[in-house]
């Protein structure tokens, strides 16, 4: 007789489901609203960093988020030649540490209601909380929102933001 098979606790982002037993590149390839995202990522070689042991903290920007961007900045990015910057944006939507949002809220009311985080591109971020929602800052000044928290993945978690965080 076969052992049961647990189910696990799934969340859905994009359409999909997003399996805690997954990587992060694993679960956002399956997501509708990160196609951009992951297109980002393969363009900037960044999907075997991101499928490996972490763990990892990731901002992950929505198509629509995307979307808000100046005309043909994805494009652009997307370029071969942009590779080291669109790299440079992408990591600094990644924080090597498994940051639930438990977690993230504490360091933020610790910190007298902002916290600031070293992105993995060696930027900073300014993390606060309004209305219940833990907001980002970036160094340009421009704040996303964490539209869906805590999406558990085998190397970490996602934080689904509506807006892309840009480095100065």
């Amino acid at each position: 007789m076969a052992a049961p098979v647990l189910a696990e606790d799934t969340v859905m982002v994009g359409g999909a489901e997003m399996y805690p037993s997954k990587t992060i590149v694993e679960n956002a390839v399956n997501s509708k609203d990160h196609t951009t995202l992951v297109a980002a990522v393969k363009a900037a070689g960044l999907v075997e960093t991101l499928s490996g042991a972490g763990p990892f903290t990731v901002f992950a920007p929505t198509n629509e988020a995307f979307a808000k961007l100046p005309a043909g900045t994805v494009d652009n990015l997307l370029k071969p030649e942009n590779k080291e910057m669109l790299t440079k944006v992408l990591t600094y939507h990644v924080v090597a540490a498994n940051a639930m949002s438990d977690a993230i809220n504490k360091m933020i009311m610790d910190d007298g209601g902002k916290h600031p985080v070293k992105t993995v591109s060696g930027n900073m971020l300014s993390l606060s909380a309004k209305d219940g929602k833990i907001m980002i800052m970036d160094e340009s000044g421009q704040t996303a929102t964490v539209t869906i928290a805590d999406v558990k993945q085998s190397n970490g978690v996602i934080h689904v933001i509506d807006t892309v965080l840009l480095p100065k």
